[in-house]
């Protein structure tokens, strides 16, 4: 609202203003105390299980929006555990957070009752497992060094590094037979708020890798089809080159393989298009950690280019290639379709020519036509004339008959010829063109 002059005005807010304001606070933990046990996971759901799963949080947790979001909830489970949830465009996140607490529930969560009914509530909401981690917060190193040996986590593959703030991480990335991965942190001493960022960012690191390497699988299935649209166009070009085939059937084919492309392409491009989505956030959430490599251990950014890249790098490739080849078969039936429109001109030149000279032909005989019909009727009209002298008297002109033909003849058939010729021009010139 706005005051002016004394009065009050009240403006509305936009439908979304507090949605919109609401969107930049999403993904925000709450300020993690230390040590503190946290459960993450993240699930694929499907769109029928989301009102499902969006009712067993509320109905369990009595659960608040705090952000002004429908797709962000947080609450309490019990006592010692709260938790924050967010709906995703691929599904949702669900994150525990257990304090006060102590190292023997993270070795074994059935050990501590309220973490162990938590995590057994959050196993039985619908959806499927993209990544579940178990993260320990330890005041130091050397409160982490303890907890390290009781871990089972391979020591040729363990992972160590500093992020900004001195905060040091432990984790093998292996999935254990609990289907948890595990994460040990020391603090170090860091801000409250900038380990809680560090920590999530770090979280978020591994959830959107995992998002992103799901489209390797489906990269590395097209691969096999595209070879076999690779051979299929290279016969074609051949084809089309050695010009044994029909045009037509060749042009068929091409389109059934630009369809059979495109079918592809429309199959995996959510995915690949995801897959480049998640690998930049992958990306920056690298940066922003600032990791920096602890002597004897595997860097977090060593562990991350080793595998994750060359992942991405497929997926690319892919997605690449399925272009070059769509391009490549329309350019292929472009320059089909121009021979067969070529041949489709020359064809045409050949008529037209053929019809220009069967007109050609058809004047010279009309002509020849018009000359006999000129002589024809020349002969009647004499024939006319003849019978016409043959009732007058040879003395009335003195001469024969005859000679009077004979003098007739030449003026008679030009007579005639000039009348069928003016004739003709004036029908031309009064028939309508069309």
């Amino acid at each position: 609202m706005r005051r002016i002059a004394g009065e009050i005005l009240h403006v509305r807010d936009h439908e979304l203003r507090r949605r919109a304001v609401g969107e930049m606070h999403l993904r925000r933990w709450p300020v993690l105390p230390v040590p503190c046990h946290i459960v993450q996971w993240v699930l694929a759901i499907e769109d029928a299980e989301r009102a499902e799963e969006l009712a067993a949080i509320e109905m369990r947790c009595g659960v608040h929006d705090s952000v002004g979001n429908p797709s962000h909830r947080e609450g309490r489970i019990n006592a010692a555990v709260t938790f924050t949830w967010e709906r995703q465009s691929e599904g949702s996140s669900l994150t525990l957070f257990a304090s006060p607490c102590d190292e023997d529930g993270f070795v074994n969560a059935h050990g501590d009752l309220q973490i162990a009914d938590a995590i057994a509530w959050a196993q039985n909401l619908p959806g499927q497992v993209i990544r579940s981690t178990r993260v320990w917060l330890g005041e130091d190193d050397a409160a982490i060094a303890p907890l390290l040996e009781r871990q089972s986590l391979n020591r040729d593959e363990l992972v160590s590094s500093t992020l900004g703030g001195g905060i040091r991480i432990w984790s093998d990335f292996r999935i254990m037979d609990d289907g948890f991965g595990r994460l040990l942190v020391a603090a170090n001493g860091a801000d409250p708020r900038d380990l809680t960022r560090q920590m999530q960012r770090m979280q978020e690191l591994g959830n959107y890798r995992n998002k992103a390497l799901l489209g390797l699988p489906v990269a590395r299935e097209c691969w096999p089809k595209l070879d076999t649209a690779e051979a299929r166009l290279r016969d074609l070009a051949d084809r089309i080159a050695d010009s044994d085939a029909r045009d037509d059937t060749l042009l068929t084919q091409l389109s059934g393989l630009a369809l059979d492309l495109a079918s592809v392409s429309t199959a995996i491009s959510f995915r690949m298009d995801a897959t480049r989505a998640y690998g930049q956030i992958v990306e920056e959430r690298l940066e922003q950690l600032d990791v920096s490599a602890v002597e004897g251990f595997a860097s977090l950014v060593d562990f991350t280019q080793r595998r994750f890249r060359p992942a991405m790098n497929t997926c690319f490739a892919t997605i690449e290639r399925l272009q070059r080849l769509g391009n490549r078969t329309e350019q292929l039936s472009s320059l089909l379709r121009a021979r067969i429109d070529t041949r489709i001109e020359n064809q045409n030149a050949e008529l037209l020519r053929s019809m220009e000279q069967s007109i050609s032909m058809q004047a010279r005989l009309q002509q020849l036509v018009e000359g006999l019909s000129a002589v024809a009727l020349s002969y009647y009209l004499l024939g006319l004339v003849k019978y016409a002298l043959y009732s007058v008297p040879d003395s009335v002109f003195g001469v024969s008959d005859d000679f009077v033909i004979g003098l007739l003849v030449v003026p008679l058939v030009l007579g005639v010829w000039w009348t069928m010729h003016t004739l003709k021009d004036r029908l031309i010139k009064t028939t309508p063109q069309k």
